[in-house]
């Protein structure tokens, strides 16, 4: 495997931004890509030093892109910076002009943990027609249908400047994508996660019954475990499979 960091401008945020690269050394360019996530509290390094992802991924011929998405849910904000036009647009078109990788949406999918399991599913439902396939550990996955709490009386809390104060049927609200993807057709394959000691089960389970409701096509799994890195160090080896299922793959 080869492991490369990754700095590009985005003409979106206005600023360099970065990212980690694994390259496989299984099967032939051009290469599918997995767009991998983190959560509120880190950054684009955090695969890498809390899991064995460069270790899961040897087997597949797929590249694994690692962006920075701050502290931004990677959606483009109410009132604030554009992080799904930086993700969908940025983010892939210099990883498309810098690597030999397939810029199709059938070699694209998307995963992530908590705010980036939320960010998956946001831009693979918000975007279609980018990503064959997508995955969410552990995700907030009603943030954007939910108001956001504030934390003063007299001021807007940080996640109501991203998502408004009613983000309920919006862009930002996955059950209302899910659905408006389910009646043009345009489904990427999702995968669905969590602990059972999670702070968020409670979340994963309510949008499942959603999913259900709406009649969307999902696979939803829980395992023992809480919102750390232990389970999430299990559990991508998962995805990586269901993507594998998923993906145009060159052997």
């Amino acid at each position: 495997m080869s492991l490369c960091e990754f700095r590009f401008s985005s003409p979106t945020l206005g600023k360099h931004v970065g990212a980690f690269v694994i390259l496989p050394d299984t099967g032939r360019p051009p290469f599918a890509t997995f767009y991998l996530l983190h959560g509120l509290s880190d950054d684009y390094s955090i695969w890498l030093r809390r899991t064995r992802i460069e270790h899961y991924a040897s087997q597949y011929p797929i590249a694994i892109v690692m962006p920075d998405g701050f502290r931004g849910a990677y959606t483009n904000a109410s009132a604030g910076p554009q992080y799904a036009t930086y993700m969908t647009k940025d983010l892939i078109g210099a990883v498309e002009r810098n690597f030999n990788v397939n810029p199709t949406r059938e070699a694209r999918c998307i995963g992530g943990l908590s705010m980036g399991g939320y960010g998956a599913l946001r831009l693979a439902l918000g975007y279609p027609e980018l990503f064959a396939s997508a995955n969410s550990h552990s995700g907030a996955l009603l943030w954007g249908s939910l108001p956001p709490v504030r934390t003063k009386a007299d001021s807007a809390s940080e996640f109501e400047l991203i998502f408004g104060a009613d983000p309920k049927g919006t862009e930002h609200d996955l059950q209302f994508l899910a659905k408006r993807c389910k009646k043009q057709k345009t489904l990427p394959k999702i995968r669905i996660d969590c602990g059972t000691e999670d702070f968020l089960i409670n979340q994963n389970r309510a949008f499942i019954e959603s999913l259900k409701a709406s009649k969307v096509p999902h696979q939803y799994a829980e395992y023992p475990g809480a919102h750390n890195w232990d389970y999430w160090d299990i559990h991508v080896r998962e995805a990586l499979a269901f993507h594998a299922k998923n993906l145009k793959l060159k052997a």
